[in-house]
């Protein structure tokens, strides 16, 4: 393969289980992102409950030779309306970059946070991006953060979710990117986009540059397809996921960019690599996953070249309730 693996891993599940998963993937050239919950992120303002966070989820890991690339703050906190925890992230991701530095650990480890695509008041076209007014007051100073220390934004990108919600006007092939979809055109760049997703990841590099800034990497945090679903969310099916999944592998490995960045390869992270059999919500939330809990592969999707041993096996994946993200990309991560 091309490109390496990389996985995203929530710190209480990376440490619990009686196979700890990160050790299970070491010299495998996984890379691992470490995430702080939602309901941690104010405490982590403290300098003392920052350091302590490290030390107990972080450090035990790089230790032992973990490859853990970064740490993010909180998950789609720009989402709901709770503006407490929407002002502590930055705060709580200062201190934590403070505690990595005094741990050695700046140059090794990013901090940043994930947000949803809901945080986009226009997507379409993509060059007319922009970030919904009532966040720009803590995106401002966040992106200056994420300047100024050359971490990611990262952003859950979910095509199936349009498809889903409108699939007579949305092509089925422009969301599973197949490379012969029609696609659309920017109207202001005359740029051409054949895959849904590759016009988000635009729309949120228009958005921040529309803010100042040209020196942030967008990475995608999650993207999926589920493969089962309720009567009422059509398109989810095994096919469709494994085709999604095998054409993303296939534009990643190829090193392939966005129409307006074509010479910068974009980093992915595929939701998930388990299906979650517990996950309330309609049944699509519980059906992403590239294998069922007991390690066989749900469908085809051409991932085993990048697993090792214990998950190319099909029936050796360790029991233990994981929320990893497999990627090709070469950046970290939620």
């Amino acid at each position: 393969m091309a490109a390496p693996f990389h996985a995203h891993q929530q710190g209480e599940a990376l440490r619990r289980g009686p196979q700890r998963p990160a050790r299970a993937f070491l010299g495998t050239g996984v890379d691992f992102v470490v995430g702080i919950g939602n309901e941690a992120v104010p405490a982590m303002a403290s300098p003392a409950a920052a350091q302590a966070w490290l030390q107990q989820h972080l450090v035990p890991h790089l230790r032992a030779g973990a490859r853990v690339t970064c740490v993010t703050v909180g998950n789609e906190v720009f989402k709901g309306n709770d503006t407490a925890l929407q002002a502590a992230v930055l705060p709580a991701m200062e201190s934590v970059h403070a505690a990595l530095s005094a741990l050695g650990l700046r140059d090794r480890v990013n901090v940043t946070t994930a947000h949803s695509l809901d945080i986009m008041g226009a997507s379409f076209p993509p060059s007319a991006g922009a970030f919904r007014p009532a966040a720009l007051p803590h995106l401002r100073p966040f992106l200056g953060f994420l300047s100024a220390t050359r971490a990611p934004f990262l952003i859950n990108c979910y095509p199936y979710f349009a498809y889903r919600d409108d699939p007579a006007r949305v092509p089925l092939e422009y969301a599973l990117l197949q490379p012969n979809a029609a696609g659309v055109a920017d109207p202001h760049t005359g740029l051409r986009y054949d895959n849904m997703l590759y016009a988000q990841v635009d729309a949120v590099y228009a958005a921040i540059q529309a803010l100042g800034h040209t020196d942030v990497e967008v990475v995608v945090s999650e993207t999926g397809w589920p493969s089962r679903g309720d009567p009422d969310e059509p398109g989810a099916t095994p096919e469709n996921a494994g085709t999604y999944v095998r054409n993303l592998l296939r534009r990643v490995e190829a090193g392939q960019g966005t129409p307006r960045r074509p010479a910068a390869p974009v980093g992915v992270y595929v939701f998930e690599l388990f299906n979650e059999n517990l996950k309330p919500g309609p049944a699509s939330e519980r059906n992403y996953g590239l294998f069922y809990p007991d390690g066989t592969p749900v469908y085809n999707a051409g991932v085993h070249g990048y697993l090792p041993p214990m998950l190319a096996a099909s029936n050796a994946a360790p029991q233990v309730a994981i929320r990893p993200l497999f990627s090709s990309a070469s950046s970290g991560f939620v």
